[in-house]
């Protein structure tokens, strides 16, 4: 280029990067929802701590979460994916919780009060870092680990950790997933959420630093409770549902149940019976039906009264 030349960049002045953020992901999400194939449900979640755009793309049946400089999050995914590859019982435990828990309503893709589905994942790994022996290390000892080319960190954030598969040596647990599936929903039953938080970082119980229902220690943003959402009613549902469930696998036989004549039950037994609506969910309609025909009962005296009197006439 001629000498004196120079090229400027100019960008429109912001109140602060947070607004920026929100403004590109108001855009974004506009235009998935109006020139994204197959993409539906578009919602933009922008007053969140850290704002989004949530969709689902029908072809491939994803759910999808859309976010602007979240390094934190696309490290956490990361760190998912390493524990995943330690151990083939990490990603089929959490497949099945995360199918039990949707079939019951314990998760679900509309912003609330539910438990996320990366806190469930969560509380999966701390499950299994509390095995004896652990069936995945913590991530203080994957920091431990971790080498010069490791070192992360991301506004004042340590995202340190090992990726080098080989450095990392696994203790020795031959448990079964049909006996880590019913162990997860025992350990969990009797958890005392009241007073103890969740922490992967150093794989043990915590006193809860705030006053939430359910505390989930951020791995790396380690001052934020990751299901902060979650309210009492939730949480309570999810312990009696891993008490159902627990009482459910253990009544299971180890092979499908026979009826009377010797045949195959339709009866769903194992993981299958585990997928069904709740028994305590249904206690509880009963009982609010029981409260409510009140209303019904008087309609339909009336109706009777009012036939009776058309009859005579």
């Amino acid at each position: 280029p001629k000498a004196g030349l120079f090229l400027e960049y100019q960008m429109k002045r912001a109140n602060s990067e947070r607004a920026v953020t929100q403004s590109i992901l108001s855009v974004i999400g506009e235009c998935v929802d109006q020139f994204g194939p197959g993409c539906v449900g578009v919602q933009r979640i922008l007053n969140a701590r850290c704002p989004l755009v949530r969709f689902s793309h029908q072809p491939s049946g994803f759910q999808c979460d859309l976010t602007a400089n979240n390094r934190v999050a696309m490290i956490s995914t990361e760190l998912l994916y390493l524990y995943g590859e330690l151990d083939p019982r990490v990603r089929h435990l959490v497949f099945t919780i995360r199918c039990w828990a949707r079939a019951h309503g314990i998760t679900s893709s509309i912003p609330g009060a539910w438990i996320s589905n990366f806190s469930l994942t969560v509380m999966v790994l701390f499950f299994l870092q509390k095995r004896n022996p652990p069936i995945i290390p913590t991530l203080n000892h994957l920091r431990d680990l971790a080498g010069p080319a490791d070192n992360s960190v991301i506004e004042g954030n340590d995202c340190t950790f090992v990726r080098d598969f080989s450095k990392i040596h696994l203790q020795r647990n031959s448990e079964t997933l049909e006996t880590l599936l019913c162990e997860f929903f025992v350990f969990y039953a009797t958890f005392p959420f009241g007073r103890m938080s969740i922490n992967i970082r150093k794989g043990k119980e915590q006193n809860k630093p705030e006053v939430a229902p359910l505390h989930i220690q951020n791995p790396f943003e380690t001052s934020l409770n990751v299901s902060k959402n979650v309210n009492a009613t939730q949480l309570s549902r999810f312990v009696a549902l891993c008490q159902e469930s627990s009482w459910l696998i253990q009544q299971s036989e180890p092979n499908s149940p026979k009826s009377a004549a010797g045949e195959s039950s339709p009866t769903p037994w194992g993981l299958a019976a585990l997928l069904l609506p709740s028994q305590v969910e249904g206690m509880k309609s009963c009982k609010k039906r029981r409260r409510e025909p009140v209303n019904e009962t008087i309609k339909s005296l009336l109706e009777s009264l009012k036939n009776k009197n058309q009859g005579k006439k």
